[in-house]
Order: structure tokens, then sequence, then C-alpha cells
């Protein structure tokens, strides 16, 4: 009887190869329609058209409170501060005017958010010239292709047992074809192939303990999958949080005119430069990991390195490390801002 190699849903090649070469601009662009449909798009009927107004409604109650501290300090003879005070309401003013096409707010959040962007994306394409990045991705994910195709036979014997790898085999050949049309004849490729010859081509049924010395168990591809999985949800969250931040942003003008010492405007833009840094920092940091596998254990056809510490640094401590990063980042941004707006205060 001849055996039909099943096949599961969710190992297709091209699948695999598109899974590891998801970059940051491919993120980006796909969250590229909802900036456009919230900052551009109908922008008096939709959620930021909503909270413009209201950021008016709080710029009205807030000039208020202002101008009876304004009135207040010319009473007192401190006429400096306030001349250098009317500035806010005339930055309020432009910035939430609406043109039709959307408030000038509305224009410069998307200038920022594209700058950051376009940014983010030479750095990575600078720093990943030979696709570095995915390169180590993918070198782990073939170890899961490879598995599922072949895992399957070793529950058989003999005749059927071979029948498996080899149809097994052809088509993992085929993700092999697809990595080197991609990178190159890498070093890693060819050990990886290797491995799944020894198994297919090896004489005598294969122990689990054999398999998964050089496959991976079942469990070990799990916790992989969903480790990158981490680490696109958090891509996504950084793009999901700058867009509610961008959102927020006619609020935050809006209360501009309290007479507080730290101006909410500049929180707001300080969170938004913060989260530009945490997806840049990201992108630095999984690139410089990735070369310490491709340019080392990769270039070593004896080497058998166990990828799950990437796994688990890209899923979980880079995000976190990335966020550090732009914590610091943001206070200093916050801190250079505030010295600025007090220089310039103190000078007009």
């Amino acid at each position: 009887m001849q055996y039909i190699l099943q096949i599961p849903a969710n190992t297709g090649i091209n699948d695999i190869i598109g899974n590891g070469a998801t970059t940051a601009q491919s993120i980006a662009e796909s969250w590229e329609n909802q900036w456009l449909d919230l900052l551009q798009k109908n922008p008096g009927d939709n959620i930021y058209g909503s909270l413009t107004n209201l950021g008016i409604f709080f710029a009205v109650g807030t000039l208020l409170v202002f101008l009876i501290q304004w009135l207040k300090d010319v009473l007192e003879g401190e006429y400096s501060r306030p001349i250098s005070s009317m500035i806010w309401p005339f930055v309020v003013v432009i910035l939430l005017n609406n043109t039709g096409n959307g408030s000038i707010l509305s224009s410069l959040t998307l200038g920022v958010r594209n700058y950051i962007n376009s940014v983010n994306q030479q750095v990575v394409t600078t720093a990943d010239t030979d696709k570095i990045y995915q390169q180590a991705l993918n070198m782990s994910v073939a170890e899961d292709v490879a598995g599922s195709l072949l895992r399957p036979c070793q529950s058989l014997n003999g005749e059927q047992q071979s029948q498996c790898f080899t149809k097994a085999t052809e088509k993992i050949n085929n993700l092999w074809q697809e990595y080197r049309n991609s990178y190159g004849n890498k070093t890693w490729i060819e050990r990886l192939e290797n491995k799944v010859n020894q198994i297919s081509y090896g004489t005598g049924n294969v122990s689990e303990t054999a398999f998964n010395a050089l496959l991976g168990s079942t469990v070990q591809t799990s916790i992989k999958n969903f480790l990158v999985s981490l680490q696109y949800a958090f891509q996504n969250l950084i793009e999901a949080t700058m867009l509610l931040i961008a959102a927020l942003g006619p609020l935050a003008v809006g209360s501009s005119l309290l007479p507080v010492a730290g101006k909410p405007i500049f929180a707001w833009l300080t969170g938004f430069i913060s989260l530009g840094i945490a997806k840049i920092s990201f992108n630095i940091i999984a690139v410089l990991t990735a070369s310490v596998i491709v340019n080392g254990p990769a270039q070593d056809p004896n080497a058998d390195p166990d990828l799950m510490w990437f796994m688990i640094f890209l899923g979980i401590l880079a995000p976190v490390l990335s966020l550090l990063t732009a914590a610091a980042g943001g206070f200093a941004v916050f801190n250079g801002i505030a010295n600025t707006a007090n220089w310039v205060k103190a000078r007009v």
C-alpha cells in the first residue's frame, strides 16, 4: 500500500518564507490607511474631528483661566511674563485651525510619523543589507517546517516510512531552493539540508530522541511560533499606540493654555517621539542580534546552534529593552523641549 503524506495546512512553503521576511516597513504600510483615514480623510466626520472639536472646547475653557492669570500678572507689574505668554493662544489657534483637509496639527502629526518611519526604514535597510534578520528568523523557521513534514513519518515502518520520508524531503527541498533564491548558497542552508537527509535516507527507524535532537520537538516549535507572534504583536502595538497618541493630540493642545509649568503639548510630543525611538530601537536590536547568529554559528558547517535564545530575546527581551531605551530617550527629549521653552520665554 502506498503511503500518502499528509501535510499540515499551516506549513505552506510560501507562507513560511513570507512570515520570515516580514519587516518593519510592511507593518508600517499595513497601518498607513488607518493613519490617513484618521488624520486626513473626512476630518469633520471621524474620531479625530470630534476630538479636535473637544480640543477647541478645552482651549476656550482654559483660555479663560489663561486670561485671568495674564491680567493678574499685568496688574502685578510682571510685564515680561505676560508678553512671552501671549504666544500660546496663537499656537493653539493655529494648530487646531481646520482647513477643510484636517487641522494643521493633523498634518504635522502625520508628517512626524512619516519622518519617523523613513528614518526607521533607512536604519533597517542600512544595517540589514544582507537580510540578516530574515536569515536568522528563517534558520529557526526552517527547522519547524522540516520537523512538521517529517514528524508524521516516525510512526511508520519499512517501505511506508521510506515513501513518507521521500515525499517529505521533496517538499522540503522546495524550501531550500526558496532560501537559496533569497539569500544565496549559505552554510546554514546546507547544514539544515544535511540534517534532513540524515533522517530521510538513514537506515532503520528514527528514534524520537534523535529526531528531536536534529529538528526539535512539537512543544519547542509551538513556543517558537508563540515568540515570533509576540514580536509581531509588539511592533503592531507600537503602531496602534502611536495612532492613539496622535488622536489625543487636539486634547493636549487644547489644554496647553493652563497656567502650569509642564505644558500637555510637551508631554504629548514627548510620548509620540518616544514611541518612534522604541520602534527604531527594536529594529536595531533585532538586526544586531541576528548578526551575531548569521555571522557566527551560521557560518560553521559543524555547528548546531540552539536558536531558542534568539526567539526569547526577540519576543520578550528586545521589546522590554527598546521600551526602556525609549523611556530614557523620551525623558531627555522632554527636558530638552522644556529647557528650550524656558530659554525662549526668558528672552521674548
